[in-house]
């Protein structure tokens, strides 16, 4: 059985799970720190629901996460039926939809590793910042972030490894379509159900940990670094 080369279906499956992958980390950061910075910082009601919900993704079934979007980003969904009257645009069915469905399964883990590092940073540092007379945008600016900024990224790699990953709210929200929504693990089960393509299912799973285990041995020398040698993000 010839296992090498990568064939051209192969070779667009990799580019296209790595525009989803990328797509959405850059697009679930923002999101991922403001609700870490809230999760660390911040005393209110409702706190505890809201790191409930935020972590959901992980502890629920990933069918009924992709079913969940499907309700929201379907035609006749609330988000979907907005998007499709006043932009024209639909995320059904396409690769922008594997890359929400990706970003929703990636939240908790990059959640929880920004929080880690902001938790991380000294108070009395903020603190002091502010009896000197800066304002707290300027303390977060140049205290809060820089300070943080390892735990950020270390959060970026852990949020590309999983979305490289994520197969099943992916596959229930918008299918198996190749060329548009077939990543990586979406393509190993496709082949799996072909009958003498072990090979396809073979370079694909290589393929799959090979992305995975070097996004996670990234992560895991930045939280190193964060921590003096003791990682706690993995």
């Amino acid at each position: 059985m010839t296992i090498w080369p990568l064939t051209p279906e192969e070779i667009e499956t990799l580019r296209l799970s790595l525009k989803v992958s990328l797509a959405a980390t850059a697009a679930i950061l923002p999101i991922a720190f403001a609700l870490a910075y809230v999760l660390a910082r911040k005393r209110f009601p409702g706190r505890m629901l809201l790191d409930a919900l935020v972590h959901l993704p992980l502890v629920i079934p990933p069918v009924v996460t992709g079913y969940l979007l499907l309700l929201l980003f379907g035609r006749n969904g609330p988000v979907g039926a907005w998007l499709d009257s006043w932009f024209g645009l639909t995320v059904m069915f396409r690769w922008t939809g594997a890359a929400i469905a990706a970003g929703i399964m990636a939240l908790p883990l990059v959640v929880r590793a920004i929080r880690l590092s902001i938790e991380a940073v000294d108070g009395r540092l903020e603190g002091a910042a502010r009896t000197l007379g800066a304002s707290p945008l300027r303390t977060f600016a140049t205290i809060t972030l820089p300070l943080s900024f390892p735990g950020v990224i270390a959060g970026a790699v852990l949020g590309f490894a999983k979305s490289v990953g994520e197969f099943g709210a992916t596959i229930t929200f918008v299918s198996n379509i190749p060329g548009e929504t077939r990543t990586l693990s979406v393509a190993v089960y496709s082949a799996l159900q072909v009958p003498g393509a072990e090979a396809s299912v073979v370079r694909l799973a290589v393929l799959s940990v090979l992305l995975s285990i070097g996004a996670l041995i990234v992560s895991e020398w930045l939280a190193r670094r964060m921590t003096g040698g003791r990682s706690h993000v993995l």
